[in-house]
């Protein structure tokens, strides 16, 4: 959500237009093991946006130590039927914006 809003989007404004954002397909690579009341840092990439569809890339440190990464793949849908929509034009737009900056 973090990274949404650092695009200027409302998740909550997309979901007011009918149109929501499912998972699809979660990955994680675990390399080494955070502990509890380590301070980590989550980088968030936009690596692929299609037309009804967009895959973050994560990468978690720990100090300046990559402990894990791994990715998102969230499918756009049309709210009430449950299928699959194209991002509206906006939310595409500042998407392409937000990664280019």
């Amino acid at each position: 959500m973090e990274w949404l809003r650092a695009a200027g989007l409302s998740y909550k404004e997309m979901e007011g237009r009918g149109v929501g954002l499912v998972v699809a397909e979660a990955l994680t690579r675990y390399r080494k093991p955070a502990r509890f009341d380590d301070e980590l840092t989550l980088r968030t990439e936009l690596s692929d946006l299609g037309r009804a569809s967009l895959r973050f890339y994560y990468t978690l440190f720990r100090k300046d130590e990559e402990i894990a990464s791994g990715y998102t793949h969230h499918g756009c849908v049309d709210l009430t039927s449950g299928r699959p929509c194209r991002i509206p034009g906006k939310f595409a737009e500042a998407l392409t914006a937000r990664d280019r900056a």
